[in-house]
């Protein structure tokens, strides 16, 4: 009956053991984490840029910067983050309906880390056509200093 009891203890244990899993210290810090854009103009791109630091003391890689649609583009290095290093996410956003946007862009770094950032604002739609001809133009073109 003791061995028994000794076999399930042990491998209670070990799934216990293996259940815990270390997660590596998150070393990516986000100056900001969401911009607003507030009032932008329909079919004008607007950009902004996302600045991150690496507080570990060891080199962090972006492994992937993902739009959550393709009217989000993100540009970033591929370039190792040194320790204590910044650098700048710039996301581009191009509206095409008007109203109000919330985009959110995952950065994937160190292999399985994750973090979000997010953009929003509202889209105001252009005049359409250009605008109007303005009658005080021929005036001027016509006086003679």
């Amino acid at each position: 009956m003791k061995k028994i009891l000794t076999l399930l203890l042990l491998t209670g244990c070990f799934f216990l053991a293996n259940g815990q899993q270390v997660q590596p210290p998150d070393n990516l810090q986000l100056k900001e984490s969401e911009h607003d854009f507030a009032q932008i103009p329909q079919g004008k791109p607007v950009y902004y840029s996302f600045e991150i630091t690496n507080t570990g003391t060891a080199p962090l890689k972006l492994d992937d910067v993902h739009a959550s649609c393709g009217c989000t583009t993100p540009e970033w290095s591929r370039d190792p983050i040194a320790p204590g290093g910044t650098t700048k996410i710039k996301v581009g956003y191009n509206a095409a309906a008007e109203g109000f946007f919330e985009k959110f862009i995952t950065l994937t770094y160190n292999g399985n880390q994750t973090k979000l950032i997010k953009i929003k604002g509202t889209v105001w739609k252009a005049p359409e056509g250009s605008a109007p001809a303005n009658a005080s133009i021929n005036f001027l073109k016509k006086q003679t200093f």
